[in-house]
C-alpha cells in the first residue's frame, strides 16, 4: 500500500512539473507544444481516473470480505430464532414436570413442543424418513439387521428404529431399519 501511495505522489509531482512548464511558456506556443500539453493533462486526468478506480475496487474487495465474514459468523441467527421457541418449551415443560402430579398435562405439553419442532422442520425444508412397510432402499436406509418374516416379502422394512431425514431432497441421515428375509434363511 505504501509503494501505490509513493508512485501516486511521484505521479502526482511529475503532473505539477508539467503543468509549471506550460503555465511558464508564453503565449506563442508551438502547435506541438500546445498538444504536449494537452496530452499531459489527459494523461493526468486518467492517472487520477485510474487510481479513483483502483481504490474503488480496493473497497469494494475490503467490504466483500467483511460482509463473508459477517455471513460466516452470523449465518445461523435465522436457525438459532427458529429454535429458541421450542427450547422455551422444553424448559417450561421440564419445570411443569417437576411439580406436575397429572401425567396427560405432560403429555399434551411434549405433543405440542413436538409439533412445534415438527414446524420448524418444514420451515427448514426438512423432510422425516420414514420406511415402514416399504421396500428397502440403500440410498435413504441403513438396514441394522434382518429378521425372517413370512407375513412381508423379503427386502421389506419391518421396523424403522431411527427415522432418517432429508434437507431440500438431499440426505442429511439415512433410516436405520430392520428388513425382512424369507423364513427359510435365504433373502
Amino acid at each position: 500500500m505504501n509503494e501505490e501511495k509513493e508512485g501516486t505522489e511521484e505521479i502526482a509531482a511529475q503532473d505539477e512539473d508539467v503543468a509549471a512548464s506550460a503555465a511558464g511558456e508564453s503565449d506563442d506556443t508551438s502547435p506541438e507544444q500546445a498538444e504536449v500539453e494537452r496530452l499531459a493533462l489527459e494523461v493526468k486526468q486518467l492517472r487520477d481516473e485510474a487510481l479513483r478506480a483502483r481504490a474503488e475496487a480496493d473497497n469494494t474487495r475490503k467490504r466483500a470480505e467483511r460482509d463473508v465474514e459477517a455471513a460466516h459468523k452470523y449465518g445461523q441467527e435465522r436457525l438459532v430464532n427458529e429454535l429458541l421457541p421450542v427450547k422455551d418449551s422444553l424448559d417450561l415443560g421440564l419445570a411443569a414436570a417437576a411439580t406436575a402430579s397429572d401425567i396427560e398435562s405432560l403429555r399434551e405439553g411434549m405433543t405440542l413442543t413436538a409439533k412445534m419442532f415438527g414446524d420448524f422442520l418444514d420451515k427448514m425444508a426438512v423432510k422425516a424418513v420414514d420406511p415402514q412397510g416399504e421396500r428397502f432402499d440403500p440410498e435413504l436406509h441403513q438396514a441394522m439387521t434382518m429378521e425372517e418374516s413370512g407375513e412381508v416379502a423379503p427386502g421389506t422394512v419391518l421396523r424403522v428404529m431411527q427415522k432418517g431425514y432429508l434437507l431440500n431432497d438431499r440426505l442429511l441421515r439415512p433410516a436405520l431399519v430392520v428388513v425382512a428375509k424369507a423364513a427359510d434363511g435365504g433373502a
